[in-house]
């Protein structure tokens, strides 16, 4: 998969996406990450990429021109026909699982990342297919979402992880993923769960589902509206009601 990122910070993303299961799966090929910086594509001498508001108001907008020729730079030089231009915007679709599932089927994403206090209109309504937010909050820039939106694309890609090892992640399959626990088995007078010593994988297996519907049920409850659960999964959740 291909990834273009436009950017005013180019030189934050390298460090990111060298190291860790990022770094392995970019030096191996699943994906491939280039950074453009926006001045690059402006034509005055400063590489100025910002402007005053119309009709006033505080903070500066990032100019159309810059903009619109790097999204179509980028168009016309792929000869990748399934592709789509994401804004990074506080006012998107906020991304979850599901978002991340669909994105990962395409061949390119070029990500847009916004800054100062916002974007020139006319991009967002005839270049960009898509604004996405990852969270009711402001940051600084849309440098960070978009770090997030491909970390967590990438590792859907076939080969990236094991496939059980996706398949076990929180949202998945709709709920969170079951507690976990690792050496030493008491730390501090806090035992490991009996189960998960006794070898017997089946009963793990059901404690782990168990545990999985508890977590959601108290955290994140919403995440189970239209899952469609099973005899198993409704007698968990019924005797952790009661």
């Amino acid at each position: 998969m291909e990834f273009d990122v436009i950017t005013l910070f180019p030189q934050i993303f390298e460090p990111v996406f060298n190291c860790s299961i990022m770094g392995r799966a970019r030096e191996k090929g699943y994906f491939n990450l280039r950074i453009h910086n926006l001045r690059d594509f402006t034509d005055n001498k400063h590489k100025v990429v910002d402007d005053y508001p119309f009709g006033g108001g505080s903070g500066m907008v990032l100019k159309p021109d810059p903009l619109w020729k790097a999204i179509e730079y980028l168009r016309d030089n792929s000869n990748l026909k399934k592709n789509r231009v994401i804004l990074m915007s506080p006012g998107g679709k906020v991304f979850n699982h599901n978002l991340a599932m669909n994105l990962k089927d395409l061949e390119q994403l070029i990500l847009v990342c916004g800054h100062y206090e916002g974007v020139d209109e006319r991009v967002c309504k005839y270049l960009v297919d898509e604004e996405i937010s990852i969270g009711d909050y402001i940051l600084t820039g849309g440098e960070l979402p978009a770090m997030v939106i491909i970390d967590s694309i990438v590792r859907l890609l076939p080969g990236v992880l094991p496939e059980d090892s996706v398949q076990s992640d929180s949202f998945y399959s709709s709920i969170l993923s079951y507690p976990q626990y690792t050496r030493p088995r008491n730390f501090k007078g806090y035992e490991v769960p009996e189960i998960l010593l006794s070898g017997h994988h089946e009963k793990i297996k059901l404690w782990r589902k168990s545990k999985a519907i508890e977590r959601t049920l108290s955290c994140r409850p919403e995440l189970l509206n239209g899952f469609d659960l099973n005899d198993e999964y409704r007698n968990t959740m019924q005797d952790y009601i009661k």
